[in-house]
């Protein structure tokens, strides 16, 4: 079966919409290298935060599950143009050169060490096997795929319960499937690998997101793709509020009352994405998809400066986190750091000690900084993949 549309063109409202995740998404990795707490607290321990710490921290949730789910449309978009076949062979072989890079480009990027003593599995490797799952799952209906990714999205945190009856004692695969939260497993003497995205909750995501791919097709009428997008949008956000507001399911840590209206308030939004809970998704994605509606009559001369960003995605995330580790080096020096500074106790970023950093203006100062490197890097980039056709572009 080949999968045919009128015409695809490139839809605009996904790249701005990605461009706008990604450009939030490295202000928290600048956060993480620079803010002056961040090797020793947590941005949303209501104890400790402030409203502009909190809220720093907060914004950037919407990155990786609206990423995520962009992939999974993306990926239905591309496979109209590809027989089953075909897509299921991209995707999985997409999946592991995704993981590959995860663990030898991307964890070098954030450690800074060449003996990758630490191996980080994050977005990249479960982006990388969602693919994998998802390309063994392409000779099945759009539908089928949708339905199973809905169901993993409102069913996983039942296995919430089997993990806090094993007090969270439970084997490598589902640490590695669902319970994960930064969980160090040892490869070989004193190399280690920590899992900090547990793949299943974001397959299911990406599955959602292939499964609504359709009404992406340029055949597809524009005001139903924008009445489904704000209707699921909104269902989805109305069943974040529910599910939070009754505080038994849907999230493995419940909201309690704070010291005033406000940090109670952030405590309700204040959800566990290591896993992604149910109540994290549907707050993240029905504001992504709703924004997908808003967004869905721009031209392609609007938001130009996210939609660069977007268009080059991969290139931007893994140049992005070298560019922030190669600042805090400067830093590092300038600041009259010395060698045995370099490996810090609390982090395993070289370059990053403890007792390092700025307050948030400065944080800011730096992210706009790298969004002025990048940009000129990334529009060169995107100038010279959509005027050339080498099969090694599609895997970039």
């Amino acid at each position: 079966m080949t999968r045919t549309t009128s015409s695809l063109h490139r839809i605009y409202s996904i790249d701005v919409l990605r461009g706008a995740v990604m450009v939030i998404m490295a202000l928290d990795h600048v956060r993480d290298f620079f803010h002056y707490t961040a090797s020793i607290d947590s941005p949303t321990n209501l104890v400790t935060t402030t409203v502009s710490l909190f809220f720093t921290r907060w914004i950037t949730h919407f990155c990786a599950p609206t990423f995520v789910f962009l992939a999974g449309i993306s990926a239905f978009l591309m496979g109209q143009k590809k027989t089953n076949r075909q897509l299921a062979a991209f995707l999985i072989k997409r999946g592991f050169w995704l993981i590959l890079v995860e663990i030898l480009i991307v964890t070098l990027a954030w450690t800074y060490n060449p003996f990758y003593n630490l191996i980080i599995l994050q977005v990249i490797w479960a982006i990388g096997l969602s693919m994998i799952i998802l390309g063994c799952m392409a000779w099945l209906s759009p539908n089928i795929i949708l339905l199973v990714g809905l169901m993993i999205i409102g069913l996983h945190n039942l296995l919430d319960y089997a993990e806090l009856s094993r007090h969270g004692q439970v084997n490598i695969i589902w640490e590695l499937a669902h319970h994960g939260n930064f969980k160090l497993e040892a490869l070989s003497g004193n190399h280690l690998f920590v899992i900090v995205y547990a793949f299943l909750p974001w397959t299911g995501i990406m599955l959602t997101g292939y499964g609504l791919g359709r009404i992406f097709t340029a055949g597809f009428d524009d005001a139903g793709r924008r009445s489904i997008l704000f209707g699921l949008g909104t269902s989805f956000l109305l069943l974040f509020i529910l599910l939070r507001y009754i505080n038994h399911y849907g999230d493995p840590v419940p909201w309690h009352i704070q010291r005033s209206q406000l940090f109670s308030w952030l405590s309700f939004i204040n959800l566990s994405k290591y896993p992604p809970s149910l109540d994290y998704i549907t707050m993240t994605l029905g504001t992504a998809m709703i924004i997908l509606g808003l967004l869905d009559r721009i031209s392609r001369n609007s938001f130009s400066y996210l939609r660069v960003f977007g268009s080059v995605p991969f290139f931007f995330y893994v140049l992005h986190i070298y560019l922030i580790h190669a600042i805090t080096v400067i830093v590092f020096f300038v600041e009259g750091f010395s060698q045995k500074d370099i490996l810090p106790q609390n982090s395993p970023f070289f370059f990053r000690p403890d007792h390092f950093g700025f307050h948030l203006p400065g944080v800011y100062l730096i992210w706009v900084l790298v969004l002025i490197i990048l940009y000129p890097l990334c529009k060169k980039y995107n100038r010279y993949k959509s005027t050339h056709s080498q099969w090694w572009l599609s895997y970039l």
